[in-house]
């Protein structure tokens, strides 16, 4: 199919709004050919993700746009940088990664993109109305846009993300388009239990699980007897985009697009239907614990291989609790020594800030571990003015803003176990950072950084 393209769109093409806007289009021309696309839409605003500093090409790419004069034709939020530009050298960022990291920042706000340096825009005011047209880059946002807000926006990569910006088009295709917005795959919960929808791990699991059955499709969740909070449903969507590809979801009842089965399937009968037990969310809770080789852990603490069996040929011994140990005695779940833990993997809203305040008055982190919030610019100076940020200081964590573990070598090599309530860092951490991770809600982390170990109350779940 032949791509048209309007009489802007061509004069874009033609360099005839000069040499940046010239090579944007031809990328973005390019790239629609390779999607199929018979034309090219108008888009209200983007989110760019090529913002991360990854290597040399990712700024020869945006000092050589800005360089030529490029300015962005709609409201372009900035996803993470590679660093905290004005706390990194509390970390171990190597000095001239941070050099780089901030020249690519510095060449995206000369094109004209608005600095929230945060993985999750919707937090702010440029959150996209339902309807919207949007070119977002950032697996968890693309999600939360589609899903929770009902705005339209495929998975933009990097560097197609800022051409959209640059150009104001999009292709027509996938979820820009009302057909391919019909959910695909119906889950239904069975018997899971309202307790367990009422604890703050259930989201990320079922997300992690969603993302592994979908894993590209559209999954329509039926069966919620508990209404979610905007920050569950930002926790279940980056969970579901990391295991998988999911770019929207649809929720019976709650979000925009299903206010019923037949509205979330637009009349089509499911792909499939696959039920949602308690005993498929407990193999997916033990999934997010995770030894550095990314072997899950049981619920005994042994490590497993990919197919959920416990795995001893490779010469785990067992302390004296019964919990498997790695070769410096560290058992490799409940029980072993804490290094870090890791909240804000999408970044900390005020919500979220004001929920952990409380959990820290009158305690202290051990001294061994690192308690770490990542979030933005905007929702920390609003945390700060609603008094959530100094029980945390006086607990001993520290706040990141503009990054996050996963964007930025921050961590200093002694951190070999971390702890964390999201599944997306759960999911990363291991291949990542080359860390163990623990998996567990947001009071399972305060409590492990006070003792200087991982603990976690499992009996909701194990019951």
């Amino acid at each position: 199919m032949a791509l048209r393209l309007s009489k802007h769109d061509q004069s874009l093409l033609d360099g005839q709004a000069g040499p940046a806007a010239r090579i944007a289009m031809s990328i973005l021309v390019r790239m629609a050919e390779v999607y199929g696309a018979a034309e090219l839409i108008d888009i209200t605003q983007a989110h760019i993700d090529s913002t991360i500093y990854i290597g040399e090409a990712g700024l020869e790419f945006a000092e050589r746009l800005a360089g030529l004069g490029a300015q962005v034709a709609v409201p372009s939020t900035l996803n993470v940088s590679g660093v905290d530009e004005h706390g990194w050298e509390a970390w171990a960022v190597p000095p001239e990664w941070a050099r780089k990291a901030r020249r690519q920042m510095l060449a995206y706000q000369r094109m004209g993109c608005i600095p929230t340096w945060t993985c999750a825009p919707y937090q702010t005011q440029f959150k996209p109305a339902f309807g919207q047209q949007i070119a977002w880059g950032e697996s968890n946002a693309i999600a939360f846009a589609n899903s929770v807000l009902g705005a339209r926006t495929e998975r933009y990569p990097d560097l197609l993300d800022i051409c959209c910006a640059i150009t104001g088009r999009a292709p027509a295709v996938g979820l820009h388009l009302t057909g391919n917005r019909a959910g695909q795959v119906l889950v239904r919960l069975r018997d899971i239990p309202r307790p367990v929808q009422q604890d703050d791990t259930f989201y990320p699991v079922l997300g992690h699980w969603i993302g592994k059955i979908a894993p590209d499709r559209v999954p329509v969740v039926e069966g919620l007897a508990v209404p979610p909070t905007e920050d569950q449903l930002k926790a279940l969507g980056a969970a579901a985009a990391s295991s998988g590809a999911v770019a929207l979801f649809h929720i019976i009842g709650v979000t925009p697009e299903a206010p019923t089965r037949e509205a979330a399937f637009q009349g089509r009968p499911p792909e499939e239907i696959v039920d949602v037990t308690m005993s498929t969310l407990r193999k997916a809770r033990r999934e997010l614990t995770c030894d550095e080789r990314g072997y899950a852990t049981d619920e005994r603490g042994y490590a497993t291989d990919e197919r959920g069996y416990a795995t001893d040929e490779r010469g785990y011994a067992t302390d004296e609790r019964g919990l498997a140990t790695d070769e410096r005695g560290l058992a490799t779940a409940d029980g072993q020594a804490l290094d870090m833990v890791v909240l804000g993997c999408p970044h900390f809203s005020l919500a979220e800030f004001q929920q952990l305040a409380p959990l820290l008055e009158g305690k202290h982190a051990h001294p061994r571990v690192k308690f770490l919030v990542t979030s933005s610019r905007a929702m920390t100076r609003l945390a700060e003015q609603a008094g959530a940020l100094a029980p945390l200081k006086a607990f001993g964590g520290q706040v990141t803003v503009d990054t996050c573990v996963l964007a930025s070598p921050m961590l200093p090599l002694e951190i070999e176990t971390l702890m964390t309530n999201s599944a997306k860092c759960a999911y990363y951490a291991p291949g990542m950072l080359n860390t163990r991770v623990a998996f567990g809600s947001l009071v399972d982390c305060v409590r492990s950084a006070v003792a200087g170990r991982v603990l976690r109350e499992t009996s909701l779940w194990e019951s």
